[in-house]
């Protein structure tokens, strides 16, 4: 099966930029690479240039989320995952990572996978006030963790 696909157009503004892979086919992320070495202290939250620009059609979005290699075998977190890159952004993509030890650095290295961007189309929505959503459908009830763990 062909997926749609969607042209966005990409910049790399550092040279050492890597253009974000899919790891396997029919993957729904893309692997994004660091464009700079940077040593993240313990406890330390920094930007991780990913030496890239890019033109996303109105109607979409990109997010930013994790590896789960990396959140698996390392301390390191993307810290606002998912991370939204709107249509009208210009600027480098940055991903913000976290060091979670309190005790070791952690070295991100030039060309190392640091998290996974995802196309996504976002509706724009229209809002349709009423006095109370009670008669709109069923309340499920519960919400912040009533179900259990």
């Amino acid at each position: 099966m062909t997926r749609k696909q969607v042209n966005v157009y990409i910049e790399k503004c550092r040279p050492q930029a890597v253009l974000p892979t899919y790891a396997r086919q029919g993957d729904a992320g893309m692997d994004i690479y660091a464009a700079e070495e940077v040593v993240l202290h313990p406890g330390e939250t920094l930007i991780i240039p990913a030496g890239l620009k890019v033109a996303i059609p109105e109607g979409y979005e990109i997010q930013i989320r994790p590896r789960s290699g990396m959140s698996f075998k390392t301390p390191l977190r993307i810290a606002n995952s998912p991370g939204t890159i709107d249509a009208g952004y210009r600027d480098e993509i940055g991903i913000i990572v976290h060091n979670t030890s309190s005790k070791e650095s952690y070295t991100i290295k030039t060309g190392d996978r640091i998290a996974q961007m995802v196309l996504q189309e976002v509706p724009e929505i229209k809002w349709l006030p009423v006095e109370s959503v009670d008669s709109l459908g069923e309340n499920r009830g519960g919400g912040f963790g009533s179900s259990g763990r």
